[in-house]
């Protein structure tokens, strides 16, 4: 099972005995999910179609819950490739669609173009509760969600312009950053920030998910950090290696080309040394010195080390003068 599906699994087992939470999660899932047709003067249909079996019977037990009307429900393969099940719930006139259209600020009129209106959903202006259920409903009704152990992505998708508006807007109340963009013929909602998400799972109740979606961005952290500090400790693993590499070379052709006895004792030692121990940090050079000397003082004699190699080059005319 996908995560996104696992969210909407569990929001359809949260239960609620307040009437108006219940009317506010079906009127988002009818407004943004719902396709409402004006037969004629008398006649107006809805169908919801979902191919999440859990939403179909939550959506069903609202509607006999909220208006004790029994919705029916025709189940067909998809016509898509993957064939899976889909389950279509339709109300009519016959059944008081126009009275829970009504109580969701949807109004139907048969003149002209038979045109369907979504007014603003007059229910989330009175609880903040009742603004969580819509969400959730919104959710369950059009969302989805990416698996978070490869990116943080959750969207809600509506035809209506003027829903995903108000859907952001709403969304946006809770101190939330969700954007609209067009894709299709469709509006998107979405958030891309893992700490939003987290927030949003928080507001529609799925509780279970969050904990999860913690967990992962911890690990994920966690994987970064370390990978950072292991990439950090390789970059400067390679500066020394390549340091102890130059060194090396230049002190070899210092003792080829004018020999140690030329050299101050303090630098002919940590030459000898260099030689004999390349593979040996700075500190440990340090270490072996009588007296010992800390990392800056044995860099700086390494570094005086390849100034005479240099100087020396140049004297044989290998290398041009800087």
């Amino acid at each position: 099972m996908s995560f996104s599906s696992a969210v909407k699994n569990e929001l359809c087992r949260i239960t609620t005995s307040d009437r108006f939470c219940m009317l506010a999660e079906l009127a988002a899932v009818v407004r943004i999910n719902g396709l409402v047709k004006v037969i004629n003067e008398n006649e107006i249909n809805l169908r919801i179609t979902t191919e999440n079996s859990a939403l179909a019977r939550r959506v069903f037990s609202l509607i006999k819950e909220l208006y004790g009307v029994n919705t029916e429900i025709i189940i067909r393969r998809s016509p898509k490739l993957k064939k899976n099940i889909v389950y279509i719930l339709i109300l009519t006139s016959s059944k008081g669609l126009k009275k829970i259209l009504d109580d969701m600020n949807i109004v139907c009129s048969n003149e002209d173009r038979k045109e369907v209106k979504y007014l603003p959903c007059k229910i989330l202006s009175k609880d903040r509760e009742y603004q969580k259920a819509y969400l959730r409903g919104a959710y369950l009704a059009a969302g989805s969600m990416s698996d978070p152990e490869k990116t943080y992505h959750l969207e809600i998708i509506t035809q209506k312009k003027d829903l995903a508006k108000e859907l952001s807007g709403l969304i946006n109340d809770f101190k939330l950053n969700s954007k609209i963009i067009k894709r299709k013929c469709n509006y998107v909602v979405y958030l891309k920030e893992g700490e939003s998400i987290v927030d949003f799972l928080n507001i529609i109740g799925a509780h279970a998910a969050l904990l999860e979606l913690e967990n992962v961005r911890i690990l994920k952290e966690v994987r970064n950090n370390v990978n950072r500090i292991v990439n950090c400790e390789t970059a400067n693993l390679q500066k020394t290696v390549d340091a102890s590499i130059r060194q090396v070379k230049n002190i070899t052709y210092i003792k080829e080309n004018l020999g140690f006895d030329k050299l101050p004792e303090n630098l002919r030692e940590i030459a000898i040394l260099r030689l004999k121990y390349s593979d040996f940090s700075l500190k440990e050079l340090g270490e072996m010195l009588t007296p010992a000397l800390g990392k800056s003082g044995v860099n700086h004699r390494l570094r005086k080390l390849d100034k005479i190699a240099d100087k020396i080059r140049h004297e044989k005319g290998e290398i041009e003068n800087g």
